[in-house]
């Protein structure tokens, strides 16, 4: 087992830790949380994506798809490791990939030949019998797909606390199409009945020692062709799950046409809050806010906050959201470079474009009556140079000249 290469770095802060808010509308607001680690088996080649790429390594929006699921998984504070076992030959790109993307928590373990075969070897890097092991062993172990990177954690902390009480539980969703059996001769044998089965999914969770156990007296066979973690606890701790209705957000990334309806998702997701900064001069604020009226009518379901800049810039975090990738900045002036360079700073060191584009919209106001358009044109030009150097920082920067002949305020 060897740990991360980020493991001294400092985590990104992709959102607020809500644990909290999970547990109390578990209905169990006073229970004690038991100590819970993660295993994500990241060794597959993706033979059915149909890429040269193993899958959970293909690129959504230019960051790799595993660094998604785990975003996920550390948004959970009361998860306290993640160990990844990925292939030999993919270990050095795992460990760019933690370091890149600053995460934390994160150990890599070498994965095993097959689905199993890495889940063992993932519970070894938490097994403290195990020679060699640097972590320390959790009452609950979750396991889950580094391919299914939409998990929340309101149905990890379901799972959770279901293994903690019955050994052994995993989501389940509604079969979409009817199961069959053919015959040797391939024929319909026999069909199951959708409405009495389920599809099994991830999350699961377990009692460490229970799958634990599982694993160590599990026949060579199992290992081999295996992939329910919940039977291999029924057929070798006697242990029967609990399942827990999933959500229809835990499908998992298994097709090429699948990276596309990922990408859509994260897009949506990161397109829900806009940040509108004001410049504080009076008629450039009053103007501000009456665009901002604008946008919350015509984008419904957009959250959508405003404040207005001090030329110190110390109120920008204040005014900005911990997960907005959105910003649309009033100016009054179009020689506000120094006010620019401020926001952008701000918003490197707040590491949101390490994870996601960050988009920044700068919006100046033209009374064309005053002023030539040429001439404000020519004085805006300095935002298609800037544009092209943040954009190598994963900040999209653009201008919207909004021409009027006269706003009544």
């Amino acid at each position: 087992m060897e740990p991360g290469a980020a493991g001294d770095s400092r985590p990104a802060k992709p959102g607020p830790c809500v644990s909290g808010a999970a547990l109390a509308a578990s209905g169990e607001p006073g229970r004690r949380m038991p100590t819970v680690a993660a295993v994500l088996p990241a060794g597959g080649c993706g033979e059915r994506m149909g890429v040269g790429t193993p899958k959970q390594f293909c690129p959504i929006l230019e960051r790799p798809l595993i660094s998604y699921t785990l975003q996920a998984l550390e948004r959970v504070c009361w998860i306290k490791d993640i160990v990844v076992a990925v292939t030999a030959e993919n270990m050095g790109v795992m460990e760019r990939i933690v370091q890149k993307y600053q995460h934390t928590r994160v150990s890599l373990a070498e994965a095993g030949v097959t689905r199993h075969r890495s889940i063992f070897n993932g519970l070894k890097a938490l097994a403290e019998d195990e020679p060699g092991c640097k972590l320390s062993k959790p009452q609950v172990v979750i396991i889950h797909d580094a391919v299914r990177p939409f998990v929340e954690e309101d149905i990890l902390l379901q799972v959770a606390l279901a293994a903690e009480e019955h050994g052994a539980a995993g989501a389940i969703r509604p079969l979409v199409s009817t199961v069959i059996s053919a015959s040797a001769d391939g024929c319909l044998d026999h069909s199951l009945e959708r409405a009495t089965h389920r599809a099994s999914e991830m999350p699961q969770a377990f009692l460490f020692d229970v799958i634990y156990e599982a694993y160590q007296q599990c026949s060579d066979y199992d290992l081999e062709f295996g992939t329910e973690c919940l039977q291999l606890a029924l057929k070798y701790s006697d242990t029967k799950a609990k399942l827990v209705e999933g959500s229809p957000d835990l499908w998992k990334v298994t097709y090429k046409r699948d990276l596309s309806a990922a990408e859509s998702i994260i897009k949506e997701r990161i397109s829900q809050e806009i940040c509108m900064v004001m410049d504080t001069k009076e008629d450039t604020e009053r103007v501000g806010y009456l665009l901002e009226e604008v946008l919350k009518k015509e984008l419904n379901n957009v959250k959508i906050v405003s404040g207005v800049r001090s030329h110190g810039g110390r109120d920008i975090q204040q005014i900005t959201l911990p997960q907005c990738y959105n910003f649309v900045c009033v100016n009054g002036a179009a020689s506000d470079f120094p006010e620019t360079q401020q926001l952008l700073s701000v918003l490197e060191q707040s590491s949101l474009s390490i994870l996601y584009p960050v988009v920044v919209v700068l919006v100046y106001f033209l009374d064309f009556k005053s002023v030539p358009l040429g001439q404000k044109m020519e004085s805006l030009m300095w935002i298609r140079e800037f544009a092209k150097e943040v954009k190598k920082r994963n900040i999209l920067l653009c201008g919207l000249l909004i021409c009027y002949p006269q706003i009544v305020l």
